[in-house]
């Protein structure tokens, strides 16, 4: 993919072409960019479950035209029975099975507000129109992805004896074969019941009655109770100020801080060419700075050690930028997130623009399928410390720590562009790569997204901190970063999963809306 696509009238991107193409339908019904991306999210729900499901979270950006951006939180907190006693006798929460579903799944309530703020905006579709295809994709069944098929057996392993895992997604005990048409009638069922009885059915109703019973008897400490005690938050958006253009994420307990910090810092290093070491080098050292003040700062919002916005104010982003060597590498023993989500972006004819990212932590989360309702649970909670001295120390009701961050950017001149991606600690640096790319050196949106990658630690379950390249950089180039001092490990991919599935649009003051998708996943742009 090499040519960015544009369009009028609306439009939607997403890592799976389901998943845009039932946005783009609601766009073309008269829906509005909030309303597309309610129809996206729970369509790439169904279409696309190793890396994201209704059992996990999500979080939001929202532009309106002549009004600043809000964020929505979509994330739950532990549970009132996820204390440290629970867990006893544990060195780590386990990453699979029912004790790994300990947190709220809140995507369907950031839905149920992000859809509250869109009510201002005018008449609003039903909500039957909005999850319609999601339900049919459920019931009629789904071709299941390269990518899914290759996940399932790279983390068969501790997968296969998660409760309801086996008989939702595997095929008579094996790993579905790329073409193997997936059907999930309980989900189905579910996304039925919520169009019909209203998306709080999924917190206070009979539904939740269902979610919460089956909880309990899988072993989860997780209750109907932490539940009905859910509702999704609009928040503050951080933000940091470039030299034209503003960039907008979201607050903790997500690492949106570490996003921006990245572009303030390399803001300050004057690189003038992209591609090209300055650029690279520059970027990666920007995103060790970020990343140390991020494990110092991010955690629970009510329990922040530190005001997250003062680490973007100009005098405090300069002086950090003074102590990266333009020349050589900083030391990088720190350790790494691993996560596997989804990222989306709609904007609409009026303009109205959504960044959105929805996601179960690992691949199929905690690997636990409620039976009753299709539910895969996320394990976000894992995230969680059980060291009581730990910055995210787990506690009941605390929000863990989230690598989920979707960008928006407002330039000067009136582009609009959400922005994001997919892939752990990846995340942060490839939305930089995306960004510098397209706002700083020129390159067409679809070229910045295409172009080859890199990543400064691990992602889908790596565990090595190196600095990762695809193998389209150039030799030369490669070299010189291991002159540096960069420990260089060159991927076998020249396009890898490694780096994530970004995506990004860009809504112009005439109303030209470009579109890129990413070639490394099952995406497409689709427009009205």
């Amino acid at each position: 993919m090499i040519h960015t696509l544009k369009a009028l009238g609306g439009m939607q991107v997403a890592p799976h072409h389901m998943a845009a193409q039932a946005g783009r339908d609601v766009l073309r019904d008269g829906g509005n960019a909030v309303e597309a991306m309610v129809a996206a999210a729970a369509t790439i729900a169904v279409v696309y479950p190793h890396m994201n499901a209704i059992g996990g979270d999500g979080f939001w950006l929202i532009h309106e035209p002549g009004r600043a951006p809000v964020a929505i939180d979509a994330s739950g907190p532990a549970a009132t029975m996820a204390s440290r006693d629970f867990y006893a006798g544990l060195d780590a929460i386990p990453p699979r099975g029912a004790t790994a579903a300990l947190t709220v799944a809140g995507t369907v309530g950031g839905w149920q507000r992000a859809l509250e703020v869109a009510s201002a905006w005018g008449p609003a579709l039903p909500l039957p129109r909005l999850l319609q295809d999601a339900i049919r994709h459920a019931q009629d069944g789904v071709v299941v992805t390269d990518s899914q098929s290759a996940l399932t057996r790279a983390k068969l392993a501790g997968l296969k004896d998660a409760p309801g895992f086996a008989q939702a997604y595997l095929v008579n005990g094996e790993p579905p074969a790329p073409g193997h048409l997936l059907r999930q009638p309980a989900l189905g069922r579910t996304l039925g019941q919520l169009a019909e009885r209203g998306l709080d059915d999924f917190y206070r109703g009979e539904l939740a009655q269902r979610i919460g019973a089956e909880l309990e008897r899988l072993g989860s400490p997780l209750r109907g109770s932490d539940l009905a005690a859910y509702r999704a938050q609009l928040v503050e958006p951080l933000a940091v100020r470039l030299g034209d253009s503003t960039v907008y994420n979201l607050p903790p307990p997500t690492q949106g801080l570490a996003a921006l910090m990245i572009l303030g810092l390399f803001e300050r290093l004057g690189v003038t060419e992209g591609e090209g070491f300055a650029h690279l080098h520059g970027l990666v050292e920007a995103t060790k700075r970020a990343f140390r003040v991020r494990d110092r700062v991010v955690t629970d919002p009510g329990r922040l050690p530190a005001d997250p916005r003062g680490f973007l104010q100009p005098e405090a982003l300069t002086a950090l930028a003074a102590e990266i060597d333009p020349d050589r590498a900083l030391p990088w023993p720190d350790p790494a997130s691993p996560g596997d989500t989804i990222w989306m972006g709609a904007i609409d004819r009026q303009g109205r623009a959504v960044s959105f990212i929805q996601s179960v932590y690992w691949e199929f989360g905690s690997g636990t399928v409620l039976q009753d309702s299709g539910i895969c649970w996320q394990n976000r909670g894992i995230s969680f410390s059980l060291d009581p001295k730990a910055l995210n120390c787990l506690e009941p009701g605390r929000k863990p720590f989230h690598t989920l961050n979707p960008s928006l950017a407002l330039f000067d001149d009136g582009r609009v562009m959400p922005y994001g991606t997919m892939g752990g600690e990846g995340q942060p640096q490839t939305q930089a790569a995306v960004f510098t790319r397209y706002a700083r050196f020129g390159q067409g949106l679809q070229q910045a997204v295409t172009a080859p990658r890199w990543l400064l630690g691990r992602t889908w379950g790596d565990v090595s901190t190196t600095l990762k390249l695809e193998q389209r950089f150039d030799p030369a180039l490669v070299q010189a970063l291991r002159e540096a001092g960069h420990l260089v490990e060159l991927l076998p991919e020249a396009f890898s999963d490694t780096m994530g599935h970004a995506g990004a649009l860009v809504r112009h003051p005439d109303g030209v809306i470009e579109g890129a998708v990413d070639p490394r996943s099952d995406g497409v742009v689709a427009a009205v």
